[in-house]
């Protein structure tokens, strides 16, 4: 993967590769349609924790959040220009076929479950392990070649892992009291001069999105404006959002709102305790920090937060990349089409290694 021959993009990657030598912790990062790359690095091992986001630094979260909400402390900051080319070729790594009775046997309890009343849309996902002969610093140059208008991030803690990623997907940014989120659901694969043609499922699964962010948020907002759903294009896939701006009622604590956004029904399900429990019994693997969120905290700026769902991502462990995918069931679901569903979205990161 080509990179710029700039001095600040040697320099910025050698410190990474010095902190993968000596097991500090780091974070560096893009945000989406952004040329600017971000690092943040820890001078000790010492793991550090989000208590009430008043703290200062790059937060990441699990998806089930209690006391595990990691910070990496700015010590040092690193920030630089750079411009990363697309010379991604196709992938010669196919998806695999052998989780698919499993994964269609899950889908047919969540769907049980909305038929007995008990949830109206669960996200049920799957781990797929790929052995690897690439690091993680290619890979994530390869991201940032690829997906331009994705949040791209490698994020190294030697008593978390090592996670690598290309989200679509905005929990909530903060400045002062202006909040700005989506409302993210749907998939269809993209193809060229082709818009998207929406079903009835999608809709609703899309507007179900919509509705629980606005009873979420309205609690803790003196304004709060959802948009009309559009499609967008992430990678080699569609989606239907809406974007949501609001300004925070002045004795709000962030706590409060963050905790009322995660988990989204877009990696959860309606209504989200519930949804949450199937998913934890259900689900044959722990998500770990797949569908947490991560972001910047404080860093800047007071009372400035910029996070997203840890979503089109995968952990490393020696020579083993996991990437997860998963995908929105509703009433309305086929089992069978929501497995190619979870294919597709394979193939995001499956081109990647």
């Amino acid at each position: 993967m080509h990179y710029p021959e700039n001095k600040s993009a040697e320099d910025l990657f050698h410190k990474i590769e010095e902190s993968f030598e000596s097991k500090l912790p780091f974070v560096v990062y893009r945000k989406p349609q952004e040329n600017k790359l971000t690092a943040v690095f820890q001078q000790t091992d010492h793991l550090h924790f989000v208590k009430d986001f008043t703290e200062r630094g790059f937060v990441f979260a699990p998806f089930v959040s209690k006391d595990d909400l990691v910070l990496i402390q700015p010590d040092s900051v690193l920030e630089i220009e750079a411009a990363f080319e697309n010379k991604l070729e196709s992938s010669s790594i196919s998806p695999k076929l052998d989780d698919e009775e499993a994964h269609v046997q899950l889908v047919e309890k969540g769907i049980q479950e909305i038929q007995k009343g008990n949830l109206k849309k669960v996200v049920l996902s799957r781990k797929i392990e790929v052995e690897v002969s690439k690091d993680p610093t290619t890979i994530f140059k390869s991201l940032l070649g690829k997906y331009s208008n994705a949040f791209c991030y490698l994020f190294h803690h030697p008593k978390v892992g090592t996670w690598c990623g290309a989200t679509p997907e905005t929990l909530v940014k903060l400045k002062q009291n202006e909040l700005f989120t989506v409302s993210l659901a749907a998939t269809l694969p993209f193809q060229e001069n082709v818009e998207p043609k929406w079903g009835s499922k999608e809709v609703e699964e899309q507007q179900m999105v919509s509705d629980y962010i606005n009873g979420q948020l309205t609690p803790f907002m003196d304004q709060l404006d959802i948009s009309k759903a559009k499609s967008v294009r992430a990678g080699n896939l569609w989606h239907l959002q809406s974007e949501v701006k609001g300004t925070l009622s002045s004795n709000v604590v962030l706590k409060e709102v963050i905790s009322a956004l995660h988990p989204t029904p877009a990696v959860c399900g309606i209504p989200t305790k519930e949804a949450q429990k199937f998913i934890l019994e259900n689900e044959n693997y722990q998500r770990s920090y797949y569908t947490g969120f991560l972001g910047e905290i404080n860093l800047k700026a007071s009372k400035e937060v910029s996070l997203y769902v840890n979503l089109r991502c995968m952990e490393f462990k020696d020579s083993i990349a996991s990437i997860f995918v998963g995908g929105g069931i509703t009433g309305a679901s086929n089992p069978k089409l929501e497995w190619e569903e979870t294919q597709n979205k394979s193939k995001t990161m499956l081109n990647i290694l």
